[in-house]
């Protein structure tokens, strides 16, 4: 059986994507499985044992302007993805998504499972099926491979990401130069486009503080880089300002790359993020997450979005992170932390 899985959207999506390949793994030893991905989120698996081979498109628009090289080349993967002649194509969103539909459907597996609301819209697909109510986004990804006679189980493998020696070369370097050590530090971000599910300035001194005080350890803050005007991708460096004016001996502030991000996420002892991406890739690293959730009533749910695995905590407020109260903070912080004592 060979099994395609058309992942074309964001970075923590695709991520919440590995739990489905390693039970697909486990469930059909003898499946060929197989990702289509693109060249913004492909990295995410790279070395992932359950992928078998990863298609990666190219983006034919970037900044607006066609790219025909890229055209071109998308065309030719089309035909060779045509001729692996799929079992199963699962076009791997959440909910339906035209654009991921037309593009599993283009490669004329034999079977196309994609979420859809109205089946009719799309006579393509052999198995349509209704947007599952109340289900966790890695679970909806999995069930998208219940026509082929497979039972969800209850509980699916660990998100699973697989740091690269150069992020292990990098966080080695970066920690010796501001001494600090693996298992030495919290990670505390920003990491959120909505001031609303960002922790306030004073949140992030109060907390450093106070893990300073009670573990002693010193807090990496980070957040994304740029201004908050951009158009592409919003930064949070105004965001940080403020943090970093009150030059507080108990942070460590770090303002770079996604990827380099995700080394020291994976060397530290815990993290603290908004939802986000960068959430989710904490939740799968060693020392876990604690992430935070607001305005849940027009923004994504914990119950959707939340972080999964052995080592993730979440809370949620009604209107603002800045409404969080530290003690609850700090309650999940010390499952977390005091749980790892040891971490090297």
């Amino acid at each position: 059986m060979k099994i395609l899985i058309v992942k074309r959207d964001k970075l923590g999506d695709m991520l919440l994507t590995t739990p489905t390949l390693a039970w697909l793994r486990q469930a059909l030893p003898g499946a060929q499985l197989h990702v289509l991905a693109n060249d913004y989120n492909a990295w995410v698996i790279d070395g992932n044992p359950h992928a078998d081979r990863v298609w990666v498109l190219p983006r034919v628009r970037h900044a607006g302007k066609l790219r025909i090289g890229a055209a071109l080349q998308t065309l030719r993967m089309l035909w060779q993805l045509r001729r692996q002649k799929f079992d199963w194509v699962l076009v791997g969103n959440g909910e339906e998504s035209p654009r991921a539909v037309e593009r599993g459907l283009s490669v004329h597996g034999v079977n196309t499972s994609s979420y859809c609301k109205k089946a009719s819209a799309w006579p393509r697909l052999t198995h349509p099926l209704p947007v599952p109510q109340d289900m966790h986004e890695s679970r909806r990804l999995a069930n998208l491979a219940m026509p082929i006679g497979l039972q969800l189980p209850d509980e699916l493998p660990a998100p699973h990401y697989v740091l690269p020696q150069a992020g292990r070369t990098f966080a080695t370097g970066w920690l010796a130069q501001h001494g600090l050590s693996a298992g030495g530090y919290v990670v505390l971000g920003l990491g959120a486009r909505r001031a609303k599910k960002q922790p306030s300035t004073a949140q992030v001194l109060e907390w450093s503080a106070q893990i300073a005080q009670r573990w002693g350890l010193k807090t990496v803050f980070m957040w994304t880089p740029g201004k908050s005007d951009n158009p592409l991708y919003p930064g949070d460096d105004e965001v940080a300002e403020p943090v970093l004016a009150a030059n507080s001996p108990d942070i460590v502030p770090f303002r770079g790359p996604l990827k380099e991000a995700i080394a020291l996420v994976w060397h530290a002892r815990t993290s603290l993020f908004p939802d986000s991406g960068l959430m989710h890739f904490a939740a799968a690293s060693p020392g876990g997450v604690l992430g935070f959730f607001a305005e849940t009533d027009v923004s994504p749910a914990p119950s959707q979005w939340g972080p999964i695995g052995p080592k993730a905590r979440w809370l949620e407020v009604e209107r603002s992170v800045s409404e969080l109260d530290s003690a609850a903070v700090f309650d999940k912080l010390a499952q977390l932390i005091e749980a790892l004592v040891g971490v090297s």
